[in-house]
């Protein structure tokens, strides 16, 4: 059993991958092209957006956003505080402040309440100007962007999307990856769209934003790669990912999504009564990145950890330490009663295998083995 069976979606697609690998190096156009072209088309249309910009990872997707939008020191940008690093990690990329806020505990995701009151604080503290939200969709489930966009407004922040987990999830029917001011991916081969190595995206329907994106990530450009009319970086995906996104994006529609949310409800139907099992609202959609359970507490958790991996089954702990706990933003004034919903999540969450090849079997075991251990 695998924690994300990459292996068994390749045996299933070998053919069409190999072909379409086969295909750039037959061509030995290696950069750009028809496939990357091609790629971003059918993003763009599968998302519901005018623009998707592939580059070369889901860190430097965000980055170009926040380089386009002028973000910079003395600037403040919120931040969900339970997340991976590169969300905050981008935002003191750029010279400005991450602010951190808490989360809901039922959706691990950034709360519009509290988001509010750190926005009024930050204005009536002074110190830094808030500027832009940056909401995670994660484990797969999109943000509460009704709520969040509500707030954006009254405030006049822009709001970029982080959905490097979400591809595929939905709110209402509108997908990830079309929700605020721009929004990212990640072409990670883990995540629910990955690719074979590293890769990126930014989806807009701002004309103007996606123009400056695009010289952005070759260095600047103007005309060509060789009038160069502003500081850039090199930021581009290969023709080789994108020949194999375009097999696995037709995968991931064609299938994989609705067999993820399958082994959602199995997992769900087997587990219930024993952990606390993932919690979609009404109208939402998720892509299943991960699924993460809750625990009692700590020691309960490690212990089923512990004793998970005595038996073979893989999992893994998303995330054992909260954002404004890191020692990388150690130099930042933060109140730990803030964050409560973060630290006890930091504390009993467990991530479960949890992929689109993930036999009936495979769950009965992981349930029943949860079942013995904690029942």
């Amino acid at each position: 059993m695998q924690f994300r069976d990459l292996r068994a979606q390749y045996q299933r697609y070998k053919n069409e991958i190999d072909a379409a690998i086969q295909r750039v190096l037959s061509s030995a156009y290696f950069i750009g092209g028809n496939e990357v072209a091609e790629l971003e088309e059918q993003l763009a249309d599968y998302v519901g957006v005018k623009h998707c910009i592939t580059c070369a990872n889901g860190t430097e997707a965000m980055t170009l956003v926040l380089m386009a939008w002028g973000i910079k020191e003395g600037d403040a940008v919120f931040v969900p505080d339970f997340t991976f690093f590169s969300t905050g990690e981008v935002v003191s990329f750029r010279g400005a402040t991450p602010v951190f806020v808490d989360v809901e505990r039922d959706t691990f995701n950034i709360d519009p309440p509290k988001l509010e009151k750190s926005i009024q604080k930050t204005f009536a503290e002074g110190r830094i100007t808030p500027k832009a939200v940056i909401p995670v969709d994660l484990f797969g489930l999109p943000a509460n962007y009704p709520e969040i966009e509500k707030i954006a407004r009254r405030y006049n922040l822009l709001v970029l999307e982080d959905g490097a987990q979400g591809m595929g999830g939905s709110i209402n029917g509108k997908r990830a990856c079309s929700f605020g001011n721009a929004a990212t991916t990640s072409f990670f081969p883990a995540k629910p769209l990955g690719c074979y190595g590293d890769g990126g995206a930014v989806f807009t329907d701002d004309d103007s934003l996606a123009q400056l994106i695009k010289s952005l990530k070759v260095h600047g450009k103007g005309e060509n790669k060789y009038d160069n009319v502003r500081i850039g970086v090199n930021s581009r995906l290969d023709a080789m990912q994108a020949a194999i996104l375009k097999v696995k994006l037709r995968a991931l529609i064609e299938h994989e999504l609705e067999d993820v949310n399958r082994v959602y409800r199995l997992y769900n139907e087997k587990l219930e009564g024993v952990v606390e099992t993932p919690v979609i609202p009404e109208g939402y959609y998720s892509s299943f990145a991960q699924y993460t359970i809750k625990l009692k507490n700590k020691e309960q958790r490690n212990k089923l950890q512990a004793e998970l991996k005595e038996q073979g089954i893989p999992n893994m702990i998303y995330y054992i330490k909260p954002m404004h706990k890191q020692g990388a933003f150690s130099h930042l004034s933060y109140d730990n009663k803030d964050f409560e919903v973060t630290n006890e999540l930091c504390d009993i969450v467990l991530s479960l295998s949890m992929h689109p090849y993930l036999s009936e079997e495979d769950v009965e075991k992981v349930a029943n083995t949860i079942r013995s251990i904690i029942i």
